[in-house]
């Protein structure tokens, strides 16, 4: 069951994008059959799951026109995103994550950016989400091309704790080190993207952590405040806590 933000952010989209075709795509003849690429010119026709998930994260040089493909698509994908429908999340890059979005009509933009902003918080406060959390926030970050607002969502609570949790755990692996966890995000920015989120969670995530029965790992996550060499000289990695 979606929270009534999201319903209503797919039902927005379902309007927004109803009846959106590519009417002269002729696709990859080597990775789509004739009758696969014809759904992407057909409007008002829904495509078979295993085919929309194949188009999902093909890069934009296997169609003639990407943009009108992701728009021909994004009633299906969206709503596959939130039902867990879509394989391959976390492990390659949407097409949503790939077009000028933002340049869009303000309508269409505007509903693309509330659905990501619904989905991300419906997967915060949802205690058992079909996608791993992290995967979702990089889903997310990566149609945004931001992380901000989806830190800004994540307020404090014992559900989004949970899986501040979870995620912490694994994005600390490259973090303590100074390299990005993420394999979707390409951009040249990502120096400063992981940097803005090691500072995030070095000041908000500790006490969250703890509260959560999680103080070891809040402690390895305050040290993300430190610059690198002043981190790893820490006591921390010489005492009881970092074997306990």
């Amino acid at each position: 069951m979606h929270s009534p933000a999201l319903a209503a952010a797919l039902a927005d989209i379902d309007t927004v994008f109803n009846g959106f075709a590519s009417p002269d795509e002729t696709g990859c003849e080597h990775c789509f059959r004739p009758e696969e690429t014809a759904y992407l010119r057909t409007p008002y026709t829904r495509l078979p799951l295993d085919v929309l998930r194949r188009f999902v994260f093909k890069t934009p040089g296997h169609f003639e026109d990407h943009a009108a493909v992701v728009r021909r698509l994004l009633p299906q994908t969206a709503h596959a995103l939130a039902d867990g429908a879509l394989e391959d999340v976390g492990w390659a890059v949407p097409g949503l994550a790939r077009v000028a979005w933002r340049a869009w009509p303000p309508r269409q933009a505007e509903a693309v950016e509330t659905f990501v902003h619904a989905w991300w918080q419906d997967v915060l406060t949802t205690s058992d989400p079909p996608y791993p959390v992290y995967d979702v926030f990089e889903i997310c970050a990566g149609i945004l091309a931001t992380i901000t607002p989806l830190l800004d969502l994540w307020r404090p609570g014992p559900v989004p704790d949970a899986h501040l949790a979870v995620c912490t755990d694994h994005w600390l692996h490259e973090y303590v080190r100074d390299e990005p966890p993420f394999l979707c995000w390409d951009g040249a920015d990502e120096p400063a993207v992981v940097a803005q989120h090691q500072a995030w969670l070095a000041e908000h995530a500790p006490a969250r952590l703890r509260a959560v029965g999680h103080p070891d790992l809040g402690r390895r996550a305050a040290l993300l405040g430190r610059p690198y060499d002043e981190r790893w000289a820490h006591p921390y990695w010489y005492g009881p806590s970092a074997t306990s």
